[in-house]
């Protein structure tokens, strides 16, 4: 059954819903109504013949003087008698008068006329209808039985059962065509809402929104489409970008790479030109081949670790930055042994990805190292930010950035006319950029005094513990 319901349309299950809760209603009702009338004819029924037994009760000697016995012969199984059957029975329930049509003395209005019971009721069969009976006690001795045909009754109650089915057919059918008919219409906006989707699953146009028109439940549906369809087109766009700019940065390095293997492999298939390539070219050529394919091995890494998506990110944990940071520091002190690195670090935690946030550290170390004069100093320091932050400040002392470079700086492939002489590739800043902001945090750079830069990271922290 589940099955069958999760392979209905949703317009076939909301008429069908409709159709039901209204189906379940008339029902209801039409059942409701026919207990009442039951109700109702049944106490009108015990009260006519309660009175009629009662009235005959009363004075039992007057009803016998009028109808002492049984006038006429027996009216035999198929006659009805019109009005109350009565009849009056002693201390013995011996039949000592009543109406033309005997009743049956059973073994409890026996008991009621011999004083051992009160009042009762039963259905007893007088010729071809069933008879409701009432027996009441006579004060003296016997008893008074008063019978009234049920089947008026019954038909009446049949009768009213056809005509409220008939109206429950009507009302379940009416239910049934109300039910499409509001499904299609609560249903329309769903409607438009998928084909405006479907028209842009074909056509990939992700710059023209959705038509959204209200403030019920579907115009937000349809403000969210058009939300997430324009955070899908600046994924894409960025996406474009970042492909565009790695093709453009993967060029040189590539085409310098392919012009320096041409010119050795052409020594190499003539060796009387090896001549035109002294030793120490060659050296400095090969020497230039690795540095190009470190280039851009670290270009490629940058680009993963900026195109990464969630799934394939680490775990969320508690980390001891302070760790963190010494990591990266001892790090990046074995690759600048000319260097200083002046450390002051306060154990501070974050919620985050520790390997994502010694890259950044490694990143922000790296740069400021590379721009450092031989002999100078790296100062990193990590306090808190507040009551609820931690604060990392890496200074370098080297030639600083321009001022119309800093809002740039965390631009991807973004370099500086001073940088564009040295090797990097412009992702290094950018990928600090990414990882503060998917810890919650931001980063920036400014001019250090007298000279160098000062950049800084803020995370929100955690207590420890």
């Amino acid at each position: 059954m589940k099955r069958w319901w999760r392979a209905r349309t949703l317009h076939d299950r909301l008429s069908l819903l409709v159709t039901g809760a209204v189906a379940a209603a008339v029902l209801l009702v039409s059942g409701g109504a026919w207990l009442t009338v039951r109700e109702i004819q049944e106490g009108k029924v015990s009260a006519e013949l309660l009175a009629d037994a009662g009235t005959i009760a009363e004075n039992p000697a007057q009803w016998l003087a009028t109808q002492s016995t049984r006038k006429g012969p027996d009216p035999g199984p198929g006659h009805k008698e019109i009005g109350p059957c009565w009849q009056i029975i002693d201390e013995t329930g011996a039949v000592i008068g009543g109406s033309a049509t005997p009743l049956p003395v059973t073994d409890t209005a026996a008991a009621i006329a011999a004083g051992g019971n009160e009042e009762t009721q039963e259905v007893v069969t007088l010729g071809p209808g069933d008879y409701l009976m009432l027996t009441v006690p006579v004060d003296g001795g016997g008893a008074v039985q008063v019978a009234l045909d049920q089947d008026p009754d019954k038909r009446v109650l049949a009768l009213f059962a056809a005509l409220l089915a008939v109206g429950c057919a009507a009302g379940i059918a009416g239910a049934a065509l109300l039910g499409r008919t509001v499904s299609r219409a609560g249903l329309a906006p769903v409607d438009r809402l998928t084909e405006a989707v479907e028209d842009v699953a074909v056509t990939m146009d992700l710059t023209r929104p959705i038509d959204v028109a209200g403030d019920d439940e579907i115009a937000r549906l349809g403000r969210s489409v058009n939300a997430m369809l324009t955070a899908i087109d600046a994924s894409r766009s960025a996406q474009r970008a970042l492909v565009e700019d790695a093709g453009h940065e993967l060029r040189t390095p590539l085409t310098s790479i392919r012009t320096n293997v041409e010119l050795l492999l052409a020594v190499e298939r003539q060796p009387e030109l090896a001549h035109r390539l002294p030793p120490e070219e060659r050296a400095q050529l090969l020497h230039d081949l690795d540095a190009q394919v470190r280039e851009l091995t670290t270009l490629t890494t940058e680009l993963v670790e900026l195109s990464r998506e969630e799934g394939s990110r680490e775990t969320i944990e508690q980390v001891d930055l302070a760790e963190v940071v010494t990591a990266a520091i001892n790090r990046v002190s074995l690759r600048a042994p000319g260097l200083t690195f002046d450390t002051e670090l306060s154990p501070l935690t974050v919620l985050g990805r520790p390997g994502e946030l010694e890259r950044m550290a490694v990143n922000i170390l790296d740069n400021a190292a590379k721009w450092s004069p031989a002999g100078g100093t790296v100062r990193t320091r990590l306090h808190a930010d507040g009551p609820g932050g931690a604060r990392l400040t890496v200074a370098d002392n080297g030639p600083g950035i321009a001022a119309s470079d800093l809002p740039h700086v965390f631009d991807r492939f973004y370099r500086s006319t001073a940088a564009r002489a040295t090797p990097g590739s412009g992702l290094g800043l950018a990928i600090v950029a990414q990882t503060a902001a998917q810890h919650g945090g931001a980063v920036s750079a400014r001019a250090n005094r007298p000279h160098g830069t000062v950049v800084t990271v803020r995370l929100p922290a955690t207590p420890a513990g």
